[in-house]
């Protein structure tokens, strides 16, 4: 069954995978983009602009000619959010140009480290930064028109004589470097690098954003479609979501939650498996916190319920903070920071 297993070859098993301190990071992603459709599903140049509109967000995605960024090219930023994130758990300022090994990524994100595999990765690159996103965002009673790429620029500092690059400079934008300064990310299983589909992926994002740590989560096919960004008719978003369902129930492929379709109405429904947490392993367990700190935590974040803040600073939490309501103040105030009042 290993051998017909959905999933890609896990190319740099434990012990290579993650060798270093920076790779050591539990994979991260952005909520913004977890939420809304922002990469394209599909494997061939995608140059179809595409625009999405929920619950009165307006998310417009236009493509470069290169084509819009991919599920798969997502890997780059999660490898860069992932990184700083690991930083910050250890005190350091975040930087908005980030430097790193482009070997590392590769293993990071399960890539081929083949002369092929280094020229996906500098494709992947030119159309994060080709991918421009305009968005209206409410924020302290204003509307907000914003327009920007997913990285800035990227640059290869050096290359070997055989033309693979060796260091790469990413420069993010301020849309996903402010996410990761505000905190608002979620961590990702390793898994999540296996998936060979990318339609497997965004169900996998999907649920991790909106199932979390919940028993399950269930959503119709039609705005399933939408949130996906697909381009398919709803009867063949249908059979292509049916068939990886299908294939869970066999294998259990798919990380953290297993997926299921509702045929009588019509709904996916993605049910925990109870695995999140630090890599692998079990949710870190905080202690309840002091009563006093909820009057503190609505002052810092005023306007906001503060009890579905805490579940989701308890949800973005991979390590166990020396002083929980101190950490959890922070993570208020730069909730409010980043959001304005509702």
């Amino acid at each position: 069954m290993a051998d017909h297993s959905p999933l890609l070859p896990d190319r740099h098993p434990q012990g290579d995978f993650f060798v270093c301190d920076i790779l050591d990071a539990a994979p991260k992603g952005d909520v913004a983009s977890m939420e809304h459709p922002i990469f394209s599903l599909s494997t061939k140049p995608d140059t179809r602009p595409r625009k999405y509109e929920h619950n009165g967000m307006t998310v417009e995605i236009k493509p470069s000619i290169d084509g819009l960024a991919t599920v798969h090219d997502r890997d780059v930023l999660i490898y860069c959010i992932s990184s700083l994130i690991k930083g910050m758990n250890k005190g350091k300022e975040p930087q908005q140009v980030i430097r790193f090994q482009a070997a590392d990524l590769l293993k990071a994100t399960n890539r081929m480290t083949t002369g092929r595999g280094y020229s996906l990765l500098k494709a992947a690159m030119e159309r994060l930064a080709g991918t421009r996103i305009s968005t209206n965002i409410n924020t302290g009673g204003q509307e907000i028109f914003e327009t920007f790429g997913l990285i800035e620029r990227a640059r290869i500092v050096r290359e070997t004589r055989d033309g693979r690059m060796q260091e790469v400079e990413v420069k993010l934008s301020d849309w996903v470097f402010n996410a990761i300064r505000a905190q608002e990310v979620l961590t990702l299983s390793r898994e999540y690098f296996r998936l060979r589909k990318p339609l497997e992926r965004r169900i996998y994002e999907l649920a991790r954003k909106h199932c979390g740590r919940q028993k399950e989560w269930r959503v119709s096919m039609e705005v399933l479609q939408k949130k996906c960004g697909s381009g398919s008719t709803l009867r063949e978003f249908r059979r292509l979501v049916a068939a990886i369902a299908k294939e869970d129930q066999e294998y259990n492929h798919m990380p953290d939650y297993r997926i299921r379709i509702d045929e009588e109405r019509d709904h996916l429904v993605a049910g925990s498996r109870g695995t999140l947490g630090p890599g692998a392993g079990a949710a870190i367990s905080i202690p309840p916190l002091d009563p006093d700190v909820y009057d503190m935590a609505r002052a810092a974040a005023p306007g906001w319920d503060v009890r579905m803040i805490e579940a989701e600073w308890r949800d973005w939490a991979t390590e166990m903070p020396r002083n929980p309501e101190m950490a959890f103040l922070g993570f208020c105030r730069k909730w409010a920071a980043r959001r304005g009042t509702p």
